[in-house]
């Protein structure tokens, strides 16, 4: 296979022709396929379900600590479900506020609590500002996007690197006072599968911002979520902060989303315990408490961080042949031909892949035209804006391994078609 930037117009003409009748062929198959979003196969389903929804079914199991989980009250959680989040994290019980089943529903409330009423060190309620700016780490989760966006925030691009953000950039971008805080995803970013070094989480801990409400919200969703080799340790970033003497700078955030189930599992925030004291007050108005009976379901099933990281290994046995189907047509189709690159991630989600500038929205298009679903071209970015119009998020954890290598086929022979068009067949 030769480089396609390094084909004749001639050859380039006959290879398009003949990428271009099997794009045809794909398309009469009438395929199906979903790689749009990050969501568990339906076997990682399966294995948590036969035995979560069986714990529960004598009244002594629904008391923790003395305390009947039925029943109002704890708004912050209960006492175990506290401890296995704060084991998990690295942090201390008493940092730990333990929610519903959403980390994404944790992380809008405790922006829009910041846009109405203001955070512990606001000066005033971000409403009022006269302008707001947010950082975002680019290729980036474009949930976290579509929150800061949500409220008019002007959101800023900041570059990856293999190391995590750019953080001579962020250091900069900082000075501003209008400046009011950052989106992390610190292992395993998504997409690109990035685990911050220990330089870099020591830099945001140790930032000096001219805002004094500043705020990194720390979404650590895979932070046991590996799926090749061993379980990888990481800093505890409150400590950190302690360390550097911003205690109340970091809002971090984990769920058991794709430890158990999605859309019936448990979410946290952890911070200082300051900040746990006025953010809890604030919440206190909206609801009296969250799905006690789901956090002690989640204790009784994961017990403790080293039992949870077991159960993990029966995900990664799940995960990492999907993973090495996408990754292993790309480096047999793609890599010889010079017209994408990707990320090798061992851990999260996604795969990152970046095509040819200016061919991303294109081969999106096509292949949805051939049945293939994927997270829209430029959703990493903010506004769905990707400058070089490039990245393609990948999420191969849904479908099947049969299912997944028909749709990287058809990527493949999209990614060709798209990029002999922008070369000028």
């Amino acid at each position: 296979m030769t480089a396609y930037t390094k084909m004749t117009a001639q050859e380039r003409k006959e290879e398009y022709a003949r990428v271009s009748a099997k794009f045809e062929e794909l398309k009469a198959r009438g395929l199906q396929l979903n790689m749009a979003r990050g969501k568990p196969g339906k076997a990682q389903l399966d294995m948590v379900s036969d035995v979560i929804f069986n714990l529960m079914e004598e009244p002594g199991d629904f008391v923790s600590n003395g305390i009947d989980v039925r029943n109002y009250g704890e708004m912050s959680g209960i006492p175990a479900a506290k401890q296995l989040f704060a084991e998990i994290l690295g942090c201390r019980n008493e940092q730990v506020f333990v929610g519903g089943n959403s980390s994404l529903q944790l992380m809008y409330d405790t922006i829009s609590k910041a846009y109405t009423h203001g955070l512990l060190h606001s000066e005033r309620p971000w409403c009022r500002e006269e302008k707001v700016k947010w950082l975002c780490p680019v290729p980036g989760y474009d949930r976290h996007f579509k929150i800061t966006e949500s409220f008019g925030f002007e959101m800023v691009n900041i570059s990856m690197t293999a190391e995590g953000p750019d953080m001579d950039a962020v250091e900069e971008a900082v000075k501003d006072p209008a400046v009011k805080g950052i989106w992390c995803v610190p292992k395993y970013s998504n997409p690109d599968g990035i685990i911050y070094s220990d330089e870099t989480v020591r830099r945001m801990a140790a930032l000096k911002p001219a805002a004094p409400d500043f705020t990194v919200m720390w979404d650590n969703a895979y932070c046991v979520h590996e799926f090749e080799g061993d379980y990888v340790e990481f800093p505890d970033i409150l400590a950190a902060c302690v360390a550097a003497g911003n205690p109340d700078l970091v809002y971090e955030f984990a769920s058991t989303s794709k430890i158990t189930l999605p859309g019936a599992g448990v979410a946290c925030f952890a911070t200082s315990e300051e900040n746990l004291k006025y953010i809890e007050k604030l919440l206190t108005i909206q609801i009296i408490s969250f799905d006690k009976v789901n956090q002690q379901r989640h204790v009784l099933y994961l017990k403790d961080k080293a039992h949870t990281l077991e159960l993990m290994k029966k995900h990664a046995a799940i995960l990492g042949p999907k993973f090495h189907a996408v990754l292993d047509a790309l480096d047999q189709e793609i890599a010889p031909l010079d017209i994408a690159s990707w990320c090798r991630p061992k851990g999260g989600y996604f795969i990152s892949l970046n095509a040819m500038p200016g061919t991303a929205k294109r081969t999106w298009e096509l292949c949805r035209e051939a049945g293939v679903v994927m997270t829209g071209a430029g959703a990493t970015f903010p506004y769905g804006k990707d400058p070089a119009d490039s990245n393609l998020r990948i999420a191969p954890t849904l479908p099947s391994v049969e299912e997944l290598e028909q749709a990287i086929e058809v990527l493949c022979v999209c990614l060709k078609l798209s990029a002999l068009e922008k070369l000028g067949v």
